[in-house]
Protein backbone atom coordinates (compact mmCIF):
# COMPACT_ATOMS: atom_id res chain seq x y z
CA UNK A 1 0.00 0.00 0.00
CA UNK A 2 1.45 3.41 -0.78
CA UNK A 3 1.83 6.55 1.98
CA UNK A 4 -0.85 8.28 0.13
CA UNK A 5 -3.24 5.61 0.16
CA UNK A 6 -2.38 4.20 3.64
CA UNK A 7 -3.00 8.02 4.65
CA UNK A 8 -6.41 8.50 2.97
CA UNK A 9 -7.48 4.69 4.69
CA UNK A 10 -6.14 6.35 8.32
CA UNK A 11 -7.89 9.81 7.61
CA UNK A 12 -11.58 7.85 7.13
CA UNK A 13 -11.11 5.64 10.03
CA UNK A 14 -10.13 8.50 12.26
CA UNK A 15 -13.22 10.62 10.60
CA UNK A 16 -15.09 7.32 11.46
CA UNK A 17 -13.72 6.88 15.37
CA UNK A 18 -14.55 11.02 15.95
CA UNK A 19 -18.05 10.38 14.53
CA UNK A 20 -18.79 7.21 17.03
CA UNK A 21 -16.47 9.39 20.16
CA UNK A 22 -19.38 12.34 19.55
CA UNK A 23 -22.50 10.27 18.96
CA UNK A 24 -21.19 8.38 22.57
CA UNK A 25 -20.91 12.04 24.39
CA UNK A 26 -24.21 13.23 22.94
CA UNK A 27 -26.25 10.11 24.66
CA UNK A 28 -24.02 10.62 27.65
CA UNK A 29 -25.42 14.61 28.11
CA UNK A 30 -28.98 13.13 27.27
CA UNK A 31 -28.40 10.85 30.37
CA UNK A 32 -26.43 12.80 32.93
CA UNK A 33 -28.26 16.62 32.57
CA UNK A 34 -26.62 17.40 35.91
CA UNK A 35 -23.14 16.83 34.95
CA UNK A 36 -22.17 19.25 32.08
CA UNK A 37 -18.43 19.17 31.05
CA UNK A 38 -17.11 15.83 32.32
CA UNK A 39 -19.38 12.66 34.19
CA UNK A 40 -16.57 10.96 34.75
CA UNK A 41 -18.46 8.36 36.52
CA UNK A 42 -19.87 7.40 33.67
CA UNK A 43 -18.18 4.22 31.51
CA UNK A 44 -19.90 6.12 28.35
CA UNK A 45 -17.81 8.92 29.28
CA UNK A 46 -14.72 7.09 29.34
CA UNK A 47 -15.58 5.27 26.04
CA UNK A 48 -16.10 8.56 24.01
CA UNK A 49 -12.58 9.91 25.77
CA UNK A 50 -11.02 6.35 24.39
CA UNK A 51 -12.76 7.15 21.09
CA UNK A 52 -11.95 10.56 20.61
CA UNK A 53 -7.92 9.42 21.59
CA UNK A 54 -8.39 7.05 18.59
CA UNK A 55 -9.37 9.49 16.30
CA UNK A 56 -6.63 11.97 17.10
CA UNK A 57 -3.53 9.58 17.13
CA UNK A 58 -5.03 8.19 14.15
CA UNK A 59 -4.75 11.52 12.38
CA UNK A 60 -1.36 12.82 13.25
CA UNK A 61 -0.03 9.45 12.05
CA UNK A 62 -2.10 10.17 8.75
CA UNK A 63 -0.33 13.72 8.79
CA UNK A 64 2.69 12.33 8.94
CA UNK A 65 1.96 9.81 6.22
CA UNK A 66 -0.23 12.01 3.37
CA UNK A 67 -0.13 15.92 2.43
CA UNK A 68 -2.16 18.32 5.00
CA UNK A 69 -4.39 19.79 1.90
CA UNK A 70 -5.42 16.05 1.43
CA UNK A 71 -6.04 14.93 4.87
CA UNK A 72 -7.73 17.94 7.00
CA UNK A 73 -10.44 17.91 4.39
CA UNK A 74 -11.11 13.83 5.46
CA UNK A 75 -11.11 14.87 8.68
CA UNK A 76 -14.70 17.14 7.80
CA UNK A 77 -15.99 13.61 6.81
CA UNK A 78 -17.15 12.92 9.95
CA UNK A 79 -20.71 14.92 10.57
CA UNK A 80 -21.13 12.95 7.61
CA UNK A 81 -20.27 9.94 9.00
CA UNK A 82 -22.03 10.46 12.63
CA UNK A 83 -25.58 11.10 10.72
CA UNK A 84 -26.41 7.74 9.58
CA UNK A 85 -24.25 6.15 12.30
CA UNK A 86 -26.51 7.66 15.34
CA UNK A 87 -29.66 6.47 12.99
CA UNK A 88 -28.27 3.39 13.04
CA UNK A 89 -27.18 2.74 16.53
CA UNK A 90 -29.03 4.96 18.55
CA UNK A 91 -31.88 6.02 16.52
CA UNK A 92 -31.22 9.72 16.44
CA UNK A 93 -32.52 10.51 13.01
CA UNK A 94 -31.70 13.76 11.08
CA UNK A 95 -33.97 15.55 9.80
CA UNK A 96 -33.53 16.81 5.48
CA UNK A 97 -32.54 20.43 6.92
CA UNK A 98 -29.78 18.80 9.46
CA UNK A 99 -28.58 16.76 6.12
CA UNK A 100 -28.44 19.53 3.85
CA UNK A 101 -26.34 21.55 6.41
CA UNK A 102 -24.06 19.14 7.03
CA UNK A 103 -23.34 18.61 3.57
CA UNK A 104 -22.95 22.03 2.47
CA UNK A 105 -20.65 22.66 5.69
CA UNK A 106 -18.72 19.38 4.69
CA UNK A 107 -18.16 20.64 1.07
CA UNK A 108 -17.53 23.93 2.07
CA UNK A 109 -14.88 22.76 4.56
CA UNK A 110 -13.27 20.86 2.03
CA UNK A 111 -13.55 23.45 -0.70
CA UNK A 112 -11.19 25.92 1.29
CA UNK A 113 -9.04 23.16 2.83
CA UNK A 114 -8.37 21.73 -0.52
CA UNK A 115 -7.39 25.37 -1.90
CA UNK A 116 -4.68 26.20 0.64
CA UNK A 117 -1.16 25.28 -0.99
CA UNK A 118 1.37 23.13 0.42
CA UNK A 119 4.76 25.02 2.01
CA UNK A 120 7.91 23.88 3.48
CA UNK A 121 7.77 23.36 7.40
CA UNK A 122 8.05 26.05 9.66
CA UNK A 123 7.83 26.48 13.27
CA UNK A 124 6.87 29.35 15.44
CA UNK A 125 9.46 31.24 17.90
CA UNK A 126 8.84 31.65 21.71
CA UNK A 127 6.83 34.90 21.38
CA UNK A 128 5.01 33.65 18.58
CA UNK A 129 3.95 30.67 20.65
CA UNK A 130 3.48 32.59 23.76
CA UNK A 131 0.82 34.97 21.90
CA UNK A 132 -0.96 32.35 20.66
CA UNK A 133 -1.81 30.56 23.16
CA UNK A 134 -2.67 33.64 25.15
CA UNK A 135 -5.12 34.78 22.66
CA UNK A 136 -6.60 32.02 21.77
CA UNK A 137 -6.93 31.01 25.19
CA UNK A 138 -8.64 33.98 26.17
CA UNK A 139 -11.35 33.47 22.92
CA UNK A 140 -12.06 29.67 24.43
CA UNK A 141 -12.75 31.07 28.23
CA UNK A 142 -15.31 34.22 26.66
CA UNK A 143 -16.90 31.43 24.72
CA UNK A 144 -17.53 29.63 27.13
CA UNK A 145 -18.51 32.15 29.79
CA UNK A 146 -21.13 33.38 26.84
CA UNK A 147 -22.42 29.87 26.35
CA UNK A 148 -23.13 29.51 29.81
CA UNK A 149 -24.76 32.81 30.64
CA UNK A 150 -26.76 31.63 27.65
CA UNK A 151 -28.61 28.65 29.23
CA UNK A 152 -32.15 29.69 28.65
CA UNK A 153 -31.20 29.62 24.78
CA UNK A 154 -30.10 25.76 24.05
CA UNK A 155 -29.23 26.18 20.50
CA UNK A 156 -27.27 29.24 21.18
CA UNK A 157 -25.52 28.22 23.28
CA UNK A 158 -24.52 24.87 21.82
CA UNK A 159 -22.92 26.89 19.25
CA UNK A 160 -20.85 29.45 21.54
CA UNK A 161 -19.25 25.85 23.33
CA UNK A 162 -18.59 24.07 20.01
CA UNK A 163 -17.12 27.49 18.82
CA UNK A 164 -15.03 27.35 21.68
CA UNK A 165 -14.10 23.83 21.32
CA UNK A 166 -13.76 23.57 17.62
CA UNK A 167 -10.66 26.24 18.34
CA UNK A 168 -9.20 24.78 21.26
CA UNK A 169 -9.15 21.56 18.97
CA UNK A 170 -7.50 23.39 16.30
CA UNK A 171 -5.32 25.10 18.63
CA UNK A 172 -4.04 21.76 19.85
CA UNK A 173 -3.04 20.69 16.12
CA UNK A 174 -1.42 23.84 15.40
CA UNK A 175 0.78 23.21 18.30
CA UNK A 176 1.40 19.03 17.62
CA UNK A 177 3.02 20.58 14.12
CA UNK A 178 4.68 23.01 16.16
CA UNK A 179 6.15 20.24 17.62
CA UNK A 180 6.40 17.61 14.96
CA UNK A 181 8.06 20.00 13.14
CA UNK A 182 10.72 21.07 15.89
CA UNK A 183 10.87 17.17 17.15
CA UNK A 184 14.70 15.62 16.38
CA UNK A 185 14.58 12.83 18.11
CA UNK A 186 13.95 13.37 21.52
CA UNK A 187 12.00 15.61 23.92
CA UNK A 188 13.64 18.30 25.32
CA UNK A 189 13.21 21.06 27.94
CA UNK A 190 12.24 23.64 25.10
CA UNK A 191 9.23 20.82 24.00
CA UNK A 192 7.27 20.66 27.41
CA UNK A 193 5.60 24.25 27.38
CA UNK A 194 4.30 23.10 23.83
CA UNK A 195 3.22 19.86 25.28
CA UNK A 196 1.81 21.24 27.97
CA UNK A 197 -0.25 23.79 25.82
CA UNK A 198 -1.45 20.66 23.54
CA UNK A 199 -2.62 18.92 26.67
CA UNK A 200 -4.53 22.13 27.98
CA UNK A 201 -6.19 22.62 24.92
CA UNK A 202 -6.75 19.12 23.85
CA UNK A 203 -8.94 18.89 27.16
CA UNK A 204 -10.54 22.00 26.93
CA UNK A 205 -12.18 20.93 23.40
CA UNK A 206 -12.98 17.55 25.14
CA UNK A 207 -14.87 19.65 28.12
CA UNK A 208 -16.26 22.18 25.91
CA UNK A 209 -17.82 19.25 23.30
CA UNK A 210 -19.22 17.32 26.56
CA UNK A 211 -21.25 20.55 27.17
CA UNK A 212 -22.24 21.34 23.90
CA UNK A 213 -24.05 18.78 23.55
CA UNK A 214 -26.53 18.82 26.45
CA UNK A 215 -29.86 19.63 24.99
CA UNK A 216 -28.67 20.44 21.50
CA UNK A 217 -28.92 17.17 19.50
CA UNK A 218 -25.76 15.88 17.88
CA UNK A 219 -25.52 17.39 13.84
CA UNK A 220 -26.01 21.09 15.36
CA UNK A 221 -22.33 21.24 17.70
CA UNK A 222 -20.58 18.48 15.68
CA UNK A 223 -21.09 20.09 12.45
CA UNK A 224 -19.54 23.43 14.18
CA UNK A 225 -16.96 22.03 16.16
CA UNK A 226 -16.11 19.60 12.89
CA UNK A 227 -15.67 22.97 10.83
CA UNK A 228 -14.19 25.52 13.41
CA UNK A 229 -10.87 23.00 13.68
CA UNK A 230 -9.78 22.66 10.36
CA UNK A 231 -10.80 26.65 10.01
CA UNK A 232 -8.88 28.33 13.20
CA UNK A 233 -5.69 25.89 11.99
CA UNK A 234 -5.74 27.12 8.66
CA UNK A 235 -5.95 30.21 9.68
CA UNK A 236 -3.14 30.01 11.81
CA UNK A 237 -0.84 28.51 8.69
CA UNK A 238 -2.07 31.30 6.38
CA UNK A 239 -0.60 33.81 8.63
CA UNK A 240 2.02 32.13 10.85
CA UNK A 241 3.59 29.46 8.96
CA UNK A 242 3.38 31.06 5.64
CA UNK A 243 0.88 28.81 3.53
CA UNK A 244 -1.14 30.54 1.18
CA UNK A 245 -4.12 29.69 -1.29
CA UNK A 246 -3.47 28.12 -4.35
CA UNK A 247 -4.44 29.97 -8.21
CA UNK A 248 -3.64 33.85 -6.31
CA UNK A 249 -6.40 36.02 -6.01
CA UNK A 250 -8.70 33.93 -7.87
CA UNK A 251 -8.22 30.86 -5.71
CA UNK A 252 -8.73 33.51 -2.43
CA UNK A 253 -11.86 34.44 -3.97
CA UNK A 254 -13.10 30.66 -4.21
CA UNK A 255 -12.20 30.05 -0.58
CA UNK A 256 -14.13 32.84 0.42
CA UNK A 257 -16.80 31.26 -1.14
CA UNK A 258 -16.54 28.04 -0.06
CA UNK A 259 -16.33 29.57 3.61
CA UNK A 260 -19.84 31.27 2.65
CA UNK A 261 -21.07 27.92 1.58
CA UNK A 262 -19.57 26.40 5.43
CA UNK A 263 -21.63 29.19 7.13
CA UNK A 264 -24.94 28.76 5.42
CA UNK A 265 -24.67 25.12 6.76
CA UNK A 266 -24.10 26.15 10.12
CA UNK A 267 -26.71 28.51 10.05
CA UNK A 268 -29.16 25.72 8.41
CA UNK A 269 -28.09 23.20 11.33
CA UNK A 270 -28.77 25.39 14.12
CA UNK A 271 -32.03 27.04 12.36
CA UNK A 272 -32.93 23.03 12.26
CA UNK A 273 -32.20 22.85 16.26
CA UNK A 274 -33.91 25.96 16.91
CA UNK A 275 -36.87 24.85 15.10
CA UNK A 276 -37.33 21.52 17.14
CA UNK A 277 -36.71 23.30 20.43
CA UNK A 278 -39.53 25.60 19.80
CA UNK A 279 -42.03 25.23 22.85
CA UNK A 280 -45.42 24.11 21.74
CA UNK A 281 -48.44 26.76 23.37
CA UNK A 282 -50.29 25.54 25.54
CA UNK A 283 -54.21 25.08 24.22
CA UNK A 284 -56.34 28.30 24.97
CA UNK A 285 -58.89 27.26 27.85
CA UNK A 286 -62.38 27.71 27.62
CA UNK A 287 -62.60 29.45 31.42
CA UNK A 288 -63.91 33.15 31.94
CA UNK A 289 -62.53 33.59 34.95
CA UNK A 290 -65.92 33.45 36.35
CA UNK A 291 -66.39 30.80 39.32
CA UNK A 292 -68.07 27.48 37.69
CA UNK A 293 -71.20 26.35 39.02
CA UNK A 294 -72.05 22.82 40.32
CA UNK A 295 -75.24 21.74 39.11
CA UNK A 296 -76.69 18.75 41.95
CA UNK A 297 -79.50 16.63 40.72
CA UNK A 298 -83.15 16.92 42.15
CA UNK A 299 -82.81 13.54 43.54
CA UNK A 300 -80.64 14.90 46.06
CA UNK A 301 -82.48 17.77 46.90
CA UNK A 302 -83.37 16.24 50.26
CA UNK A 303 -80.21 15.96 51.36
CA UNK A 304 -79.54 19.98 51.04
CA UNK A 305 -80.03 21.80 53.95
CA UNK A 306 -79.56 25.64 54.41
CA UNK A 307 -76.25 27.29 54.93
CA UNK A 308 -77.38 29.56 57.62
CA UNK A 309 -80.07 30.60 59.47
CA UNK A 310 -81.72 34.23 60.08
CA UNK A 311 -82.02 34.72 55.85
CA UNK A 312 -83.89 37.64 55.17
CA UNK A 313 -86.70 37.80 52.19
CA UNK A 314 -83.67 39.88 50.03
CA UNK A 315 -81.97 36.69 50.08
CA UNK A 316 -84.41 34.28 49.51
CA UNK A 317 -84.98 35.86 46.64
CA UNK A 318 -81.79 34.99 45.28
CA UNK A 319 -79.46 31.98 44.26
CA UNK A 320 -80.21 29.75 47.28
CA UNK A 321 -77.08 29.05 49.71
CA UNK A 322 -76.78 25.76 50.46
CA UNK A 323 -74.28 23.14 51.84
CA UNK A 324 -74.33 19.22 50.76
CA UNK A 325 -74.68 17.99 54.07
CA UNK A 326 -72.41 14.94 54.93
CA UNK A 327 -69.82 15.76 52.02
CA UNK A 328 -68.25 19.13 53.14
CA UNK A 329 -65.95 19.36 55.93
CA UNK A 330 -68.36 21.32 59.25
CA UNK A 331 -72.07 20.57 59.23
CA UNK A 332 -73.19 23.94 57.21
CA UNK A 333 -70.13 25.64 55.78
CA UNK A 334 -68.79 24.57 52.33
CA UNK A 335 -64.89 24.55 51.56
CA UNK A 336 -63.64 27.44 50.51
CA UNK A 337 -63.08 26.36 46.86
CA UNK A 338 -66.47 26.10 46.24
CA UNK A 339 -68.80 29.35 45.62
CA UNK A 340 -71.75 28.41 47.72
CA UNK A 341 -73.92 31.56 45.72
CA UNK A 342 -73.34 29.40 42.52
CA UNK A 343 -74.72 26.10 43.80
CA UNK A 344 -78.03 25.63 42.02
CA UNK A 345 -80.19 22.47 42.07
CA UNK A 346 -80.92 21.41 38.24
CA UNK A 347 -84.33 21.06 38.02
Amino acid sequence: MSALALSVLLSLVSAVAYAGGAIVQERVAVSSPGQQFAPMRRPGWWAAVALNGLGGLLHVVALAYGPLSLVQPLGALTIVFALPMAALFVGRRAGATAWRGAVMATVGLAGVLSLVAASPAQSLDTAERVAVALVTGGIVVALMVAGRAAHRHPAVRSTLLATGSGIAFGMSSVFTKVVAVDWNGGVSLGDLPALGTIGVFATAGLLLSQAAYRGAGLAAPLATLTVVNPVVAAAVGLTLFGEAFRYGITGTVLALGCGVVAAGGLILLTTERLASAAPVPAPETASSGQPEEIVVPDLLEDLLVPARAGRTADEDAGPRPVCLYGLFPGPYDPPPTVDRHRVRVRS
